[in-house]
């Protein structure tokens, strides 16, 4: 085999050790090696051939990843939907899918579909390379969703070097590379993957106390979550090891709280993008949001406050957009920092970014001032028109159960005038019972 001889070689090291548990059932790496044959076969049946381009349906399961691991043995161009995601299909139908492999139940069902859209280019370079490919989407919070498109082999090649094996909760999604990274870091190491059905903070706590796991990669959003609903304090977690967080901006006080919640788990900050896959990354400290970024195959510098990455697994690029790479090969990650040094501090991204008259405004600073509010559980700060400066600031805010809406109105203001410039005190606040994370991506207020 050539894409994955690496992984099965390994699996074959130790067959019987149990590589993936998803709710009651759990399957080894033995099995494992045997399902993708399996799911080999089942390609050739049904005429699936290197280059055809195939959208895979589901979500994480025994099934969903031995047919994804046979994809790219075959050196299909996979499309990874979870359902919630699969309405992307409609929006975007330049991805020009040949065929839908359904793998939510226990047998694989395929769809053949009839594209009357032309072939992508950059189709044609994963095709005349004889490689797998992957097509992800990003978030949309420019607009339309973006399809990127990656060769496969380029950003699994840095899982041939094996590192440290860590019982792992992959919390993360199986459409976006943060969740497929995971995934892949476990196989290569041989590590047990947990699997979760549900991500809300008291199940999770449920699955780490009950498989013992070590590793727990998470979005800032989440372990805010965590800490807010104190779900730790009725499970044992003594087997936690490190918490990994990324994908959004984290806050200082979600940090420093994390920090004293949980001194002696190591807390470390992660880099990725869909379009560059994820750095290797250390943290200046445990309750630091300085970080080193790099790492073989990645070079990184910042242009007038923006951060520029070169990749060797960078994506090819765009299907439905255009280029953001720089002529001598860097990508514009869009992403303001501070520099000191080696050191870097995200500052949140550029679009984000509150211009009122002039003067420019992070919200997750803005944030993190209102998380340290008293009777604040959660809040989002985003930017609203305004006629005579460009925009104003504003504030989601969720509170604590039975506080009072009025008095805590004014506490904010208050709270806020001495830790934050004036101009950066939200003018409009607006109290809710929940913030989805749709809304924390694109930071708008849905329309009500």
């Amino acid at each position: 085999m050539l894409h994955i001889n690496f992984l099965l070689e390994r699996f074959n090291e130790s067959p019987t050790k149990t590589a993936i548990v998803v709710g009651n059932q759990s399957i080894s790496y033995g099995n494992l090696a045997e399902n993708i044959a399996q799911q080999l076969t089942f390609l050739d049946v049904e005429g699936i051939n290197a280059g055809d381009v195939v959208i895979l349906k589901g979500d994480y399961s025994s099934l969903s990843i031995a047919m994804l691991l046979a994809l790219i043995e075959r050196a299909c161009i996979i499309i990874p939907l979870t359902p919630v995601a699969f309405d992307l299909l409609g929006e975007i139908p330049e991805v020009v899918p040949k065929y839908i492999i359904n793998v939510e139940g226990k047998n694989p069902i395929v769809e053949f579909l009839d594209s009357q859209f032309a072939t992508p280019e950059l189709y044609k370079i994963i095709r005349q390379r004889n490689a797998p490919g992957l097509v992800l989407f990003t978030s949309g919070s420019s607009g339309k969703p973006k399809a990127v498109v990656h060769d496969f082999s380029r950003l699994i090649e840095k899982f041939h070097t094996k590192r440290s094996s860590l019982i792992t909760l992959n919390f993360l999604l199986f459409d976006h590379w943060g969740g497929l990274n995971t995934l892949f870091q476990c196989l290569s190491n041989l590590c047990l993957t947990v699997i979760p059905t549900q991500r809300g903070a008291k199940y999770i706590c449920e699955l780490i106390e009950a498989h013992s796991v070590e590793l727990l990669p998470a979005t800032p959003s989440f372990l805010n979550m965590l800490l807010i609903s104190k779900s730790y304090a009725g499970h044992n977690l003594a087997s936690l090891k490190l918490i990994t967080y990324g994908a959004e901006k984290m806050s200082e006080s979600t940090l420093l709280n994390l920090r004293r919640t949980f001194p002696k788990i190591e807390l470390r900050q992660t880099y990725g993008m869909i379009e560059l896959g994820v750095l290797r990354a250390k943290s200046k400290s445990a309750d630091s949001l300085w970080v080193k970024l790099g790492g073989e195959g990645y070079n990184t510098r910042v242009v007038d406050g923006i951060l520029q990455i070169k990749a060797n697994a960078a994506m090819l690029g765009y299907i439905n957009a255009e280029s953001p790479f720089t002529d001598d090969g860097y990508l514009i990650t869009g992403d303001a920092v501070e520099v000191d040094g080696d050191w870097i501090k995200i500052l949140g991204r550029q679009s984000d970014i509150i211009n009122i008259g002039g003067q420019k405004v992070y919200p997750a600073e803005v944030e993190s001032v209102l998380l340290d509010c008293p009777q604040v559980e959660d809040a989002i700060v985003y930017g609203e028109p305004h006629p005579l400066l460009g925009k104003i600031v504003c504030a989601d805010v969720v509170l604590e159960a039975n506080s009072s809406e009025v008095e805590m109105r004014q506490s904010i203001r208050d709270f806020c005038r001495k830790r934050l410039l004036t101009f950066m005190i939200p003018i409009k606040t607006n109290f809710v019972k929940e913030i989805p994370q749709s809304h924390r991506l694109k930071r708008v207020r849905k329309k009500v």
